[in-house]
């Protein structure tokens, strides 16, 4: 069940669940998608950054680093994800 479907899924239950104030890892969903060990959540790393991004230039997630929004087509490193703040 590690299919972009999923993947979106997961991501937009994540926000939603922690609102627009809150962040959450992308390996959060890894693991809830691959399990706990590193060899089931591991490889899906780089399908749930593209998928990120995907949701982020549609308006549906914000991508962060270092707690300020940047552009989902040109960041590097560690990321965290949140809900767009729709006030």
């Amino acid at each position: 069940m590690s299919d972009t479907a999923a993947i979106e899924e997961t991501l937009l239950a994540l926000a939603a669940e922690r609102g627009p104030d809150k962040t959450f890892c992308p390996s959060e969903a890894a693991r809830a998608l691959g399990g706990s060990h590193p060899d089931g959540w591991g490889p899906l790393m780089q399908p749930i950054r593209r998928v990120a991004v995907r949701l982020a230039l549609d308006g549906r997630l914000q991508i962060l680093r270092k707690g300020k929004p940047v552009d989902p087509l040109d960041f590097k490193g560690v990321y965290r994800l949140a809900a767009r703040d729709e006030r």
